[in-house]
């Protein structure tokens, strides 16, 4: 068996063993649902609840709307739903909005060791294609699975790599999944399971700029990836030839887009596969903000009820981040102490401990202007700055440290090494179908939000998926 580095090497011979890609469309086409633990199955219809929760949640905020009426002035009518609006799409547009709309408010769940919000990209490809296919709900969840237990192994692979390269993991590792998912749907064969991710390598998303200035463009990234996924899966059907070592390839995936100074290990993306569950270590969201700066509001939010801190007695706050995750939620600082808008907020490790110390909390509301632009907030954030913290558990959990100084010479620290909603410290099953409750809401009345809940947690039972695409449209 050839090393990792001789994997890489340029120039080198491919392994007797078989590829990347040979091995991920292998899995894709023997897996079935009798294979499959039934705490994952349930796992699956829960991610799958939350998605939807947040996309209707998503709808009623200016950038879905913007997204949505952008997305349907150029492309018109379809047969494919938007979550929460009576309307329709063509397949990949819906495709699109829709990853947009669950993505949006960055409360979607996340694979920690990937980086990688999967379900995001994974869901709206799901949701298109079985109602394209007459799927049944089994056959949606197994495409769902494909895609998150694939887009956690090539994420994994990169060690890190991918972000530190400039690339958002969601949107490039998710093109791949989806391209999977759908080949699944499609009915592929190995060869053009194969092809298709040959072709998705040539059209992978997902770019950090967007850290910079708030701006929107991270909220797309999962929706063009089932819009890439979708695309190579059926080039592939139509016999449309792709590169055959899309990830370990001299100009693969891990040699092309990761740093220089970062060694991956393209053994990961199909360590265990089918025998150990990636979707059980993904995590779910129970605040509306980047994953790395949970911690520190739990971690706040405890010392605020545990010594009753206020914001007039903080002198100074360090929070204790690794290393690996200051890029994303603590520089540049500047912009992170003065948040621009909502998801400028959402990554600014400085505004989440600032807003959940003096409000008490950290929900949709506290994304809202009148928070980004109150004085006490501003004022803390002035105070806050953050270290390294080299006893961090990332990237298996997202740990933070909250230290606050107060002004008469106090001092309070409180860690979370595991982070909220990780497999570590999970949410149950009633905390996940709570925030759905308060998601969906926001759009859908009390009776239609709970036939939702029941029609995704009965997923599994389902011969399609009309009657849940039918509830996600508020009449």
């Amino acid at each position: 068996m050839n090393s990792v580095a001789e994997q890489l090497e340029p120039g080198s011979q491919p392994s007797a063993k078989p590829t990347i890609s040979t091995q991920l469309a292998r899995f894709v086409r023997n897996l079935t649902y009798a294979q499959i633990p039934p705490e994952v199955i349930e796992r699956a219809k829960l991610c799958v609840l939350d998605c939807l929760g947040i996309g209707l949640a998503s709808s009623t905020f200016e950038f879905g709307q913007k997204t949505i009426a952008a997305i349907h002035a150029i492309a018109g009518d379809g047969p494919s739903p938007i979550i929460g609006r009576a309307m329709r799409l063509p397949l990949r547009d819906a495709v699109l909005v829709n990853g947009t709309l669950i993505h949006g408010l960055d409360f979607d769940d996340t694979h920690a060791d990937s980086v990688v919000h999967a379900s995001a990209s994974a869901v709206p490809v799901m949701l298109a294609l079985a109602l394209d296919r007459s799927a049944s709900g089994r056959d949606a969840l197994l495409a769902y699975l494909v895609a998150i237990e694939a887009d956690a192994r090539i994420g994994m692979g990169a060690n890190g790599g991918f972000h530190k390269q400039g690339y958002h993991p969601t949107g490039l590792v998710g093109a791949f999944g989806c391209a999977l998912a759908a080949g699944r749907l499609l009915g592929l064969d190995e060869r053009a399971l194969v092809d298709a991710q040959g072709i998705t390598l040539s059209m992978a998303p997902g770019n950090l700029e967007f850290l910079e200035d708030g701006a929107w463009t991270k909220r797309m990234h999962p929706g063009w990836a089932g819009v890439c996924g979708i695309t190579a899966a059926a080039m592939a059907r139509g016999g449309y030839v792709g590169p055959s070592r899309a990830y370990e390839g001299r100009y693969g995936l891990y040699r092309t887009h990761t740093a220089p100074d970062i060694r991956p290990d393209p053994g990961k993306a199909t360590a265990d596969l089918g025998r150990k569950w990636e979707l059980m270590r993904v995590a779910f969201k129970p605040y509306a903000a980047c994953h790395f700066n949970h911690a520190f509001a739990d971690a706040t939010l405890a010392l605020r009820e545990r010594h009753g801190v206020k914001p007039e007695e903080v002198a100074e706050i360090i929070a204790r981040i690794s290393e690996q995750q200051v890029a994303v939620v603590c520089e540049p600082e500047i912009n992170k102490k003065r948040p621009q808008n909502s998801y400028d907020a959402q990554f600014s490790v400085h505004f989440t401990i600032a807003a959940a110390l003096t409000k008490g909390r950290f929900t949709l509301d506290e994304l809202e202007p009148s928070v980004l632009r109150d004085p006490t907030v501003l004022g803390l954030c002035a105070k806050t700055r953050y270290e390294v913290d080299p006893t961090s558990a990332y990237p298996k959990f997202y740990s933070g440290e909250v230290e606050i100084r107060t002004k008469d010479g106090r001092r309070f620290v409180h860690r979370e090494q595991e982070n909220r909603g990780s497999d570590a410290k999970p949410l149950s099953t009633e905390d996940i179908v709570t925030k759905f409750r308060a998601n969906a809401g926001r759009v859908l009345s009390t009776t239609n939000v709970e036939r939702l809940v029941e029609l995704a947690l009965g997923l599994d039972r389902a011969s399609d998926l009309r009657p849940l695409a039918a509830a996600l449209q508020p009449r």
